[in-house]
């Protein structure tokens, strides 16, 4: 069979890409170097043959968490088929849901993971309480992406908000999160990781009065060297929870100089690769590593 890659991507409507270099783009045109036939294909194309591929390559399956059942129904699919991915379908499942922060959380890691809230739940000011001492809480869906339903909820006004909070268990769980103020005064750092090593690290910092750190909401991007304590917490979930993943980035917060994970980005990460020149170098020697 020749050898032929399918960059797994999404049907776009520019609500997750805008203002984004086409990193798709890149891949196919590193890929080529290499000898590799590819194609870029949205994951939910019924046209696509995936079985005339040799290896999937996940890139921005952007969309997935807006049609969630659907995305894991495909996952089944192309499990069946036997086909490579990178990365793998299992690190994808587990991180498709943003329960896998609870568990490392479990595992004592630090992270900011929050409280579960189920589908069809009424959660009560009382339980929440209990739970948190902020005054400031995150509520976001427990499958999602791009900050999408995402919004902050002052303790103090949480009466007000139940009724939104509510409404939107009724279709989907969510997970409540303190809110972190240092991600709207400093920002979020993003570690990014090929085959387990280090490549580069930006800081994504909020438009002013906003929390949001992604740049289709006006944020900014700055390439940082991330300090010893911040590197080695990150290797430290690499080494845990990523060790074989192809590509991996470790979000995170810096508190009191203590470095708490956000998000650890396994699917469809956006990788900067514009951003430093060691990016693009780093990223085609772990293709090559996997590929040749």
């Amino acid at each position: 069979m020749e050898t032929k890659i399918a960059i797994v991507s999404y049907f776009s409507t520019g609500a997750y890409d805008a203002n984004t270099v086409d990193e798709n783009e890149i891949l196919s045109g590193i890929l080529t170097d290499l000898g590799f036939s590819n194609e870029i294909v949205a994951w939910s194309d019924p046209q696509v043959d995936w079985s005339s591929y040799s290896t999937l390559l996940i890139k921005s399956v952007w969309d997935y968490f807006d049609y969630y059942p659907e995305f894991l129904t495909w996952m089944d699919k192309i499990n069946e088929l036997g086909i490579p991915v990178l990365n793998d379908l299992d690190t994808i499942r587990w991180n498709s849901s943003k329960s896998y922060l609870l568990e490392i959380e479990e595992k004592g890691f630090p992270v900011i993971a929050g409280k579960l809230l189920e589908k069809g739940s009424i959660p009560k000011l009382e339980e929440i309480k209990e739970h948190f001492d902020q005054e400031v809480l995150v509520a976001k869906p427990l499958v999602s992406g791009g900050a999408k339903n995402t919004f902050k909820i002052p303790v103090n006004e949480w009466e007000d908000y139940a009724p939104k909070l509510q409404k939107l268990l009724e279709g989907e769980a969510f997970l409540l999160q303190p809110f972190i103020p240092e991600v709207a005064s400093v920002g979020e750092y993003s570690l990014i990781f090929f085959n387990g090593i280090f490549s580069h690290a930006v800081l994504k910092t909020p438009a002013k009065k906003d929390f949001r750190v992604q740049h289709y909401f006006g944020g900014t991007i700055s390439v940082i060297e991330p300090t010893a304590h911040l590197l080695e917490t990150a290797k430290s979930f690499i080494r845990e929870f990523a060790s074989n993943s192809l590509y991996a980035r470790v979000d995170g917060v810096l508190v009191d100089g203590k470095f708490y994970l956000m998000e650890l980005e396994l699917i469809e990460p956006y990788l900067f690769l514009d951003r430093t020149a060691e990016a693009i170098p780093n990223y085609i020697k772990a293709l090559s590593d996997r590929l040749l």
